[in-house]
């Protein structure tokens, strides 16, 4: 029997806007859904800047809990992983054991995961090690300024997606972000793409399979499915080429 898949999922220790005192965090739906699909498939690890416990933004509760059955349940069962994180800088030099690296949003890692170097290095090792590396609405963040080994950054003449800067607009909050998502990827050189109309789903798929980005809450099922899909795809193939090279001694 194979042995499960492996992933590290990063939040942010962040509780709030500094500019305005607001409760942020990381956003419901947007771990909900991607922690519960790759659940089926893989062992998950979660982490964080400080470890510990990781804030959910309130107000996603508020807007997804009682309309989203898989938050609902997510947030009413499973407590106990995000207020025990281990800490990021645990993880540098063990991208080998994960085979995936993914990144919910919510506001928050504006704040402290766009500027991690500890999670730049890990998302550059996870990546160049031949394994996935994914993000979502605002956690796309977490691509700024990852440079791999060549020098190049990694979202380069790439497609991906994220919360865009017309959405910020739309929420009210680009004059209270330290960054801004579409803006930042855009300066990197990649090829940003968005939903027709502000706030519907759009994911991404680029690399082969290896770099997964979602937009905004609505991608998050697609976004998870595209996960677990591109972890499998990469399983299977691994098992037919193992299966091929016992074939050669036959």
């Amino acid at each position: 029997m194979a042995s499960k898949l492996r992933v590290l999922m990063v939040l942010s220790s962040a509780t709030k806007f500094t500019m305005t005192g607001k409760p942020t965090g990381w956003y419901l739906p947007e771990f909900a859904h991607p922690y519960t699909v790759l659940s089926e498939i893989a062992d998950i690890t979660v982490v964080s800047p400080k470890g510990g416990h990781s804030q959910v933004d309130p107000g996603s509760v508020n807007n997804t809990a009682s309309t989203d059955t898989v938050s609902h349940s997510f947030l009413r069962d499973r407590e106990e992983i995000w207020t025990n994180t281990g800490k990021i800088s645990d993880f540098v030099g063990k991208e080998k054991d994960f085979d995936a690296l993914c990144c919910p949003g919510g506001h928050a890692p504006l704040f402290d995961l766009a500027e991690d170097n500890d999670l730049k290095s890990l998302i550059r090792d996870v990546y160049e090690a031949g394994k996935v590396v994914a993000a979502i609405c605002h956690g796309v963040i977490v691509f700024k300024d990852v440079k791999l080994s060549n020098g190049e950054y990694l979202v380069a003449n790439s497609a991906v997606t994220g919360f865009s800067n017309e959405e910020e607009d739309k929420a009210g909050l680009t004059d209270v972000c330290p960054v801004l998502v579409e803006t930042e990827l855009v300066k990197m050189g990649a090829i940003f793409e968005k939903s027709e109309v502000a706030f519907k789903a759009h994911v991404t798929v680029a690399h082969g399979g290896r770099l997964i980005t979602g937009q905004n809450p609505a991608s998050a099922p697609g976004f998870a499915e595209a996960i677990k899909n591109s972890l499998l795809k990469a399983s299977n193939a691994k098992t037919e080429l193992k299966r091929s090279d016992i074939g050669d001694y036959d």
